[in-house]
């Protein structure tokens, strides 16, 4: 599947950002413009089902990791450092995995090599309460999320992948269909043999529940030149919560 991107830098060291679930490209773009100034070739990509990527009935980790292969190849990167977030850091493991001649360095942002419990039945029923017949703005839209969804800025993430499809209708970038028929997926743990031993960054936001102290034999198993950073006062979001603490932790693990 060819993947769409956004490439910031014209040169440098290639840095490859995978976004999580029910995300885009765009949700990196601040930290993608930084990371460009100091010197990196940064690549946004959009998963497939997400953003402005092919939609898909398959939606699972193998078939996205193959997604990212083809893109090294398209765009001619022999080797780069990796970061996902989420559903992304669980497609940049596999990847890293799979590939370690094509990955220098991986940053993993606030998920583990683990199995997780289906835990987004909430949002995925929140959107499928949006009737596109009748909505006609963002405004209503976050009136109507936010009788299943309490949290203001979760509704903010999910809004941002609203377009207008055409004129006076609204639609999803992501492929809300897809991705329910194949929300197991998204849980799934790494693979026991996987195993990648170069340099890797775990970032944990200390106010998530997605990477515990307990996950640290894990992680090590799979990675063990494994270093694990907890953000204070974030949650899952990490980057979007604490950016500057996530910016000037990830760029100093990048450039060392």
């Amino acid at each position: 599947m060819k993947l769409y991107s956004k490439i910031l830098g014209d040169s440098g060291k290639d840095l490859v950002v995978m976004h999580g679930l029910f995300g885009m490209s765009d949700n990196w773009q601040t930290h993608g413009k930084a990371w460009a100034e100091e010197g990196f070739r940064v690549h946004l990509l959009d998963m497939r089902n997400h953003g402005q990527s092919p939609h898909s009935d398959a939606h699972h980790y193998q078939l996205m990791s193959d997604d990212v292969v083809e893109y090294f190849d398209a765009h001619a990167i022999e080797n780069a450092l990796v970061l996902g977030h989420s559903m992304g850091g669980k497609v940049a493991m596999l990847f890293a995995t799979q590939n370690p001649e094509r990955v220098e360095k991986l940053v993993v942002v606030d998920i583990a090599p683990k199995g997780y419990p289906v835990h987004h039945d909430e949002i995925i029923n929140a959107l499928k309460q949006l009737d596109f017949e009748v909505i006609k703005g963002r405004r209503e839209a976050d009136e109507v999320l936010a009788k299943y969804l309490d949290v203001a800025s979760i509704r903010q993430f999910l809004l941002k992948s609203l377009y207008w499809k055409e004129k006076g209708r609204l639609a999803y970038r992501f492929n809300l269909e897809a991705i329910e028929k194949n929300i197991e997926m998204v849980g799934e743990p790494l693979a026991a043999i996987a195993y990648f031993d170069k340099p890797v960054q775990f970032i944990a936001g200390a106010q998530s529940n997605y990477i515990k102290a307990t996950d640290s034999d894990k992680i090590h198993m799979h990675f063990p030149n494994a270093v694990i950073a907890v953000i204070e006062a974030a949650g899952h979001w990490v980057h979007a919560e604490q950016p500057e603490t996530f910016y000037t932790t990830v760029t100093a693990f990048l450039k060392a």
